[in-house]
């Protein structure tokens, strides 16, 4: 029997985050929460493709939001200066103006009332959630929707909106924040993977027809439940470290 809980302890340690883009969890101190929830999502938006490129694209956007305005919430705010605009790409497919596009979707949250200090985005969900009792995944995609960063196919994984949620809700945990207690950590979904997707795979926990796509996210998901009650999304460092490594 594959002993995941032993792959878990093994990978879901601080020292993870070195060359993760968990590493920029903790960009700004905890107590900042507007800044920190808005530097993670900014990241989990880029988090796709070659990680030495990726991390740098991010380390460029908060080094310019804290050198030009203080604090990524602030900079925002600011509506992004010294962050060109223009059709040239940003990073992979997008280009400077969708990062724009995603400034601009993050603004009209973080100071959707007009008010000086930013909301947070914890904040904002949870009182769509409180009310509609819809997945937060859902919730995320439907307040971004003319931002094409932000992933919205029905059909699609949609790893990085998992990602962040993992970072937000899952509790007692080196890697992961879960500071937005208020939504069970028992309803997160694996942020499905290439990596994750071929270890489960060679585990046998997948068929070896499996796609990476939403309806496998939710099968692995169902299946790691059996081996972490209640938190199934902690078989993602099990699975992600043994692929990666």
């Amino acid at each position: 029997m594959i002993d995941l809980v032993s792959l878990a302890d093994k990978y879901e340690v601080r020292s993870f985050c070195n060359e993760d883009p968990s590493q920029f969890l903790r960009w700004y101190p905890l107590s900042k929460k507007a800044d920190v929830e808005t530097a993670s999502f900014i990241t989990a938006m880029l988090s796709f493709g070659s990680r030495p490129q990726f991390i740098s694209k991010v380390k460029y956007i908060l080094e310019t939001a804290d050198k030009t305005s203080g604090s990524i919430t602030a900079w925002i705010k600011q509506d992004a200066p010294g962050f060109p605009k223009g059709s040239r790409k940003f990073y992979r497919f997008y280009s400077y103006d969708d990062l724009r596009a995603l400034f601009c979707g993050l603004k009209n949250i973080l100071f959707c009332s007009g008010n000086e200090k930013p909301e947070t985005l914890g904040k904002y969900f949870k009182n769509i959630y409180t009310k509609t009792k819809e997945p937060l995944y859902k919730i995320i995609c439907q307040s971004f929707p003319d931002v094409k960063i932000v992933p919205k196919g029905k059909n699609s994984a949609n790893k990085r909106i998992h990602m962040f949620l993992r970072w937000m809700v899952r509790t007692d945990s080196p890697v992961d924040l879960g500071i937005w207690k208020w939504y069970p950590k028992s309803e997160l979904i694996i942020p499905l993977d290439v990596h994750v997707m071929q270890e489960s795979v060679k585990m046998g926990l997948l068929p070896q027809d499996s796609k990476a796509d939403f309806k496998t996210a939710i099968k692995l998901t169902k299946k790691m439940k059996k081996y972490f009650p209640g938190d199934p999304c902690r078989a993602d460092f099990a699975l992600f470290g043994a692929g990666v490594n």
